[in-house]
């Protein structure tokens, strides 16, 4: 196999999960409970603010642990 076909494979590959994540980023807004779950944190004094959304973190993380599981088996 030439290098460069494992390059331009590794490639390829790079650029659709790029457009998967894209996709999904431009999707996210329109979920409605993303962010906004009880427990995230939203902390507001004058011009600062601290937003740490830790709920919909774990929730994300058990979600994806889940689904990678399931493609290594």
């Amino acid at each position: 196999m030439n290098p460069l076909e494992g390059l331009g494979r590794i490639l390829i590959i790079f650029g659709a999960l790029m457009l998967i994540l894209g996709g999904v980023l431009l999707l996210l807004p329109k979920i409605p409970f993303v962010g906004r779950l009880p427990g995230d944190i939203y902390i507001r004094k004058g011009n600062f603010i601290l937003y740490f959304p830790i709920v919909t973190c774990i929730i994300l993380s058990l979600f994806l642990s889940l689904l990678f599981s399931l493609f290594r088996r």
